[in-house]
């Protein structure tokens, strides 16, 4: 098959482009440079070139505070960027995965994670533009799409809050991190593998669409997860020091809440994905030799 990957310099991107490339695939990763998908014409330039039998879009606007006061171009990338794939999908037969968030629901649950079918909520602009950017893609290719949501994303590539508390360790001597946000730690190359599972599903006869949700098993706080970091290093964990999230106040307030069940796996035939704590053991070796460098 014929893969085009949107937003492929970024940290899920790389890993998708990596992962499929691995399994033999042909892949055209395509950065903001290469493909702006808020264009027409770059998106029909796009498809022309490549003639994709499945897209992933990992292309998004993804900076959660500055949103709120420029909504509109989050909007554009999060919401018509999407349609426009989707759009450009289904006038070439091609089906499309796209990555969405867990920013869509209200993060107010307390004990049971959001199941795929839960009604969503967003409280901030990420949320909603993200949201709106699922339901398009879902109108556009009703039976050949799949949004995936994901969440507490860490990885080699780019910025992330593992990679913070790797450099954090070795330069204080204690660390106040937030113990009131509970969510599911998830590498972005198990979130690339279970992509890439689903794009091929997605090209059978009778595959199965809708959403998914592409979280790492398991739920924690911030504070657990730092804790784990300096735990796998062999640093003390009790030098990361639980705190409230009104220690550190934010223009888009962060969900209380936000791990998602996973039903929609078994109904593929596919295994839930695995504990978080097992990911980041096989993780931080890779990461700390990415920061090394």
């Amino acid at each position: 098959m014929r893969w085009l990957v949107t937003g492929a310099g970024g940290m899920l991107g790389r890993d998708v482009v990596e992962e499929l490339r691995g399994r033999g695939e042909q892949v055209a990763a395509l950065d903001h440079a290469a493909l702006d998908i808020t264009s027409p014409e770059s998106v029909a330039r796009a498809f022309a070139e490549h003639r994709p039998d499945v897209v992933v879009n990992c292309a998004a606007y993804t900076a959660v505070d500055d949103a709120e006061q420029d909504e509109a171009r989050a909007l554009r990338i999060n919401g018509e960027g999407p349609r426009l794939l989707a759009r450009a999908c289904r006038e070439h037969g091609a089906r499309i995965v796209h990555v969405s968030t867990d920013y869509v629901f209200d993060g107010e649950a307390r004990s049971t994670p959001y199941p795929e079918d839960h009604p969503t909520a967003p409280r901030t602009a990420y949320g909603r533009t993200k949201l709106a950017g699922e339901q398009a893609v879902l109108e556009e290719l009703p039976a050949a799409s799949a949004v995936v949501r994901t969440a507490w994303l860490y990885g080699v590539h780019g910025r992330s809050f593992v990679r913070t508390m790797l450099e954090l360790e070795a330069r204080r001597d204690t660390l106040d991190v937030v113990d009131d946000q509970r969510g599911q730690p998830t590498w972005s190359v198990d979130v690339a593998e279970r992509i890439a599972d689903l794009g091929a599903l997605l090209c059978r006869e009778g595959a199965p669409h809708g959403i998914f949700h592409a979280t790492s098993s398991g739920e924690a706080t911030w504070c657990e997860l730092a804790r784990e970091v300096f735990r796998l290093v062999g640093a003390d964990p009790d030098r990361v020091r639980p705190t409230s999230s009104a220690a550190f106040p934010r223009p888009a307030p962060r969900p209380a809440y936000s791990a998602l069940g996973h039903d929609r796996w078994r109904e593929a035939g596919l295994a839930p994905p695995r504990d978080w704590r097992q990911a980041l053991h096989e993780a931080l070796p890779h990461i700390r030799k990415e920061n090394a460098q």
